[in-house]
């Protein structure tokens, strides 16, 4: 309820009126339902008008001033935030070389990427990445191989987009057509034969020169017969190198920096990774 003689406590400039007449209280307010039939003059319209307009002025422009102090306040950052080069706005997108849809684990199933070696020979540093057995056979879960190797792939490419030199390795001499002939498409280079001791960790004697090594190290088998694993697993880790590996059921994954969980002896297998 407000009362219009109130308004000259409120509203001193409202002495300077002159000319109306003042009949009974007057209810002003917007959602007020109960209005009395009052005698209002012209003046009085003007005078009730004034007053209903009081309140929203001061909304509308506290409205205004915090959407401009808020627009200056986002242009200030705007201006002082540092620019990110090219290499920075890769680093920070989860997937930019969309390789989380190169493949499906439905594509790994009928690559056999699944199927492991025989219960007896398991290693138990595996057992995180194995589903069951079947049959004597250990079976991998395919889902945690898919997540292992999209983000293998992930780190490949973002290798292979700066420029870093990668090294395939596989031992054996079925599957390493497949790999040479990859590493040839991709620019890279490949080592699919004995490897010798010495060579990361010893490298400038070796060549007799300074050996630029590989930034990443990617192996199609972790092993070079049932029991021994790879030198070059132990040489790349020595000197810090990255490495990816394909680790089967008998293998150790705690040395490899990424390791995939999966099948390393199936020509299918290796094709499908690669």
């Amino acid at each position: 309820m407000f009362n219009l003689f109130s308004s000259f406590k409120l509203f001193p400039s409202l002495h300077h009126w002159s000319g109306y007449v003042i009949c009974c209280s007057v209810c002003v307010g917007y959602n007020n339902s109960s209005r009395l039939p009052v005698l209002v003059s012209a003046t009085q319209k003007k005078l009730i008008k004034m007053i209903k307009s009081v309140s929203r002025p001061s909304i509308n422009i506290l409205k205004r001033l915090s959407s401009t102090a808020l627009s200056s306040q986002l242009e200030a950052e705007t201006i002082n935030s540092p620019k990110l080069s090219k290499e920075e706005e890769v680093l920070k997108h989860p997937d930019y070389f969309n390789v989380y849809n190169l493949f499906t684990v439905r594509d790994l199933f009928d690559a056999r990427v699944h199927y492991g070696h025989k219960e007896g020979s398991l290693d138990e540093r595996m057992l995180p990445y194995i589903y069951g057995s079947r049959l004597g056979h250990i079976i991998f879960d395919l889902d945690k191989t898919a997540e292992h190797l999209r983000l293998a792939l992930n780190i490949a490419a973002h290798i292979a987009y700066r420029d870093g030199v990668i090294l395939f390795f596989l031992r054996g001499a079925q599957n390493s057509h497949i790999v040479e002939r990859t590493a040839k498409e991709c620019g890279e280079f490949a080592h699919t034969r004995i490897w010798r001791g010495g060579i990361f960790t010893n490298a400038n004697k070796q060549f007799g020169a300074v050996t630029r090594l590989p930034d990443l190290c990617i192996f199609f088998n972790t092993l070079n017969n049932v029991l021994l694993q790879h030198t070059a697993v132990r040489d790349a880790a020595k000197m810090s190198i990255a490495t990816i590996g394909i680790v089967d059921s008998n293998c150790n994954p705690n040395i490899i920096t990424y390791p995939v969980p999966g099948n390393d002896d199936s020509p299918a297998a290796i094709e499908v990774i690669l």
